[in-house]
């Protein structure tokens, strides 16, 4: 073992809040169902017109059925006039009077059959479209409750505990998935890394680090950290250990985790505070803003 170099006294880091669900994915899952909802207001308004159009048209139909009602009548009417008035119109003529009339009688009433035929069609073709909005409305509450239920089990992942400085971490992620719920936080900058044993010091924000060993049976890695001129060894650290320094002239709380071990590598992230400064060179840290 070794004595690492401390240029400055541990700060204690208050505890913080559990993560909340992101701001994000909360906004998506709202925008989804509030789109959901528009789609049911705008299909159940244009079925209204439809229902209305309908109605508009059996009362035509209503109407139509009236007339012919009130010509049937009005042409017997006119039959009766014509018997009393035409004594001589001959048997065959008033036969063939009878025969129009009666044509003209089926034939209006198959017109109306036919139309309230297609209008119980329409009403039923109506209810079917209803039942398929219903089923979608509730396939995508369902899809909305699932996707809460794996926000809550990536949160429960995410744990608490005290890094190599003896300072209370927040909390730490374990894979890519679970550091961007920490990223959607907000309140620390992140920036993810994978070193290569034996390569030459990677700069991550205004650090260096170089891999100098790697267990991957043992799940234990030795690093170098650079910072502020000074390079700082971790020598067989463990997976998914915080390891902390300050840095900067604020002395700012740095916190790096690895979280794979293979034969020749190790990937991780690095965590500055939000106020820590960011290399012109360096791409822009992801904080979840």
């Amino acid at each position: 073992m070794y004595e690492e170099e401390v240029t400055h006294p541990v700060e204690v880091q208050t505890q913080g809040a559990r993560p909340e669900h992101s701001p994000i994915l909360r906004y998506l899952l709202l925008v989804v169902a509030l789109i959901y909802v528009l789609a049911s207001l705008y299909f159940m308004y244009t079925l209204k017109n439809r229902l209305d159009a309908v109605d508009a048209k059996q009362q035509s139909l209503e109407t139509a059925q009236t007339d012919l009602a009130a010509r049937l009548h009005s042409t017997k009417s006119e039959f009766k006039e014509a018997l009393t008035s035409e004594v001589g119109m001959t048997k065959q003529e008033l036969q063939k009077r009878a025969a129009e009339l009666e044509k003209e009688q089926k034939a209006s009433a198959a017109k109306l059959t036919a139309a309230q035929t297609q209008q119980g069609q329409q009403i039923a073709a109506v209810g079917t479209e209803v039942t398929g909005v219903k089923s979608d409305v509730t396939s995508a509450k369902t899809d909305i409750t699932k996707t809460q239920s794996d926000l809550q089990a990536t949160n429960q992942k995410l744990e608490k505990t005290i890094g190599d400085l003896g300072v209370q971490s927040g909390l730490i992620a374990h894979t890519s998935s679970e550091l961007e719920v920490l990223k959607h936080k907000g309140d620390r900058n992140y920036y993810e890394f994978t070193l290569l044993k034996g390569a030459k010091p990677q700069p991550v924000s205004t650090v260096s680090l170089q891999l100098k060993k790697a267990d991957a049976k043992k799940g234990k890695f030795t690093l170098n950290v650079t910072s502020d001129d000074k390079t700082i060894e971790k020598k067989d650290r463990n997976v998914s250990e915080p390891i902390q320094f300050y840095s900067g002239r604020e002395h700012m709380l740095f916190e790096l985790v690895i979280w794979t071990v293979d034969k020749d590598k190790a990937t991780g992230y690095l965590s500055t505070p939000k106020g820590a400064p960011v290399p012109v060179t360096a791409s822009a840290p992801t904080s979840g803003n």
